[in-house]
């Protein structure tokens, strides 16, 4: 009796771990193949972030001062805040939404939706620009 106890035990503990493996499988590949593309220029200003949209957004160009730790929150419709994110959803368009920071080590950048990244920091020098979209970093052109 024991025996078939411990078996029926060790067999419930390997189906719940293949279960459990396989469901975080499915959602990483549904996470992934449901980004749509996006591609914004980052560039430091003497007054701030200046950002140009290359694909996937309603806004071609956006510039705004940043003070320093407090993050700006951006989507696919421009500057937003986190409590005012716009439901208005076009199929033509990346559904994303992040916020960028200013550090005195660098930008900061945390994807909120529709990123397949939560955080991203770097360095950036006043008027150096760098690419990123819904995977990550990426060149400019």
């Amino acid at each position: 009796m024991k025996d078939n106890f411990k078996r029926l035990t060790f067999s419930l503990l390997i189906a719940v771990f293949v279960l459990a493996a396989s469901s975080d499988l499915m959602a990483q590949e549904k996470g992934s193949t449901d980004l749509k593309d996006f591609k914004v220029v980052l560039e430091k200003t003497e007054n701030g972030i200046k950002m140009q949209s290359i694909k996937g957004s309603a806004w071609i160009d956006l510039s705004f001062s940043c003070n320093t730790d407090l993050p700006q929150a951006i989507d696919e419709y421009g500057m937003t805040t986190l409590d005012k994110v716009s439901s208005d959803k076009d199929s033509k368009l990346a559904d994303f939404l992040i916020t960028i920071m200013i550090t005195e080590n660098g930008i900061v950048l945390k994807g909120i939706e529709g990123t397949a990244w939560t955080d991203l920091s770097f360095s950036l020098a006043e008027n150096d620009k760098q690419a990123i979209g819904q995977f990550g970093m990426t060149k400019l052109n």
